[in-house]
């Protein structure tokens, strides 16, 4: 999966760094400590954004669901604002908004 980094200079910084552990000049707590300062955290959607990037795509509630692999009833509720995503369907979310549904397909 993708990064998604705060600016270009980040990722640049990042990515020496991913060099440098594969180096074995740093460590892997290290390395974790750059991708919580440089990777960009995942945008909270709303109830109207969710069901968007679903129509965007063309498919129903079930499809998305399987896509996600979440319940349907679960797409359902993020879409009426009873929930909200959260972790990993959240940044599957944000790729689907960007890439469209091939990107995790």
């Amino acid at each position: 999966m993708p990064k998604t980094y705060k600016s270009e200079a980040l990722s640049a910084i990042h990515e020496m760094m991913e060099g440098l552990h594969e180096g074995g000049a740093i460590d892997k707590r290290t390395l974790r400590e750059f991708d919580e300062a440089c990777l960009a955290p995942a945008t909270p959607l709303m109830a109207d954004e969710i069901k968007a990037i679903r129509e965007a795509q063309h498919v129903s509630q079930p499809v998305f669901a399987r896509y996600l692999n979440v319940s349907k009833n679960l797409v359902s509720d993020w879409e009426r604002g009873k929930k909200r995503p959260g972790g990993p369907a959240l940044r599957l979310l944000s790729i689907i908004q960007r890439k469209g549904l091939e990107a995790v397909a």
